[in-house]
């Protein structure tokens, strides 16, 4: 996994949890959803790229 796709992984990651906190802060359920959609989608990603990772050694 390549440090620049940590960086943009844990920034999406970040970027979700502040619209689920912000979604939860105002009462709103949409935004609060796409910032759980969005840690979700970081996730799967850096799980896919660690498998790439373990297929790469």
């Amino acid at each position: 996994m390549g440090l620049d796709d940590k960086i943009e992984n844990a920034a999406e990651k970040l970027g979700g949890k502040g619209k689920e906190a912000a979604g939860k802060a105002t009462g709103d359920q949409g935004l609060k959803a796409e910032g759980q959609g969005d840690q979700a989608k970081a996730d799967l990603k850096q799980a896919g790229e660690k498998v790439k990772d373990a297929f790469k050694e």
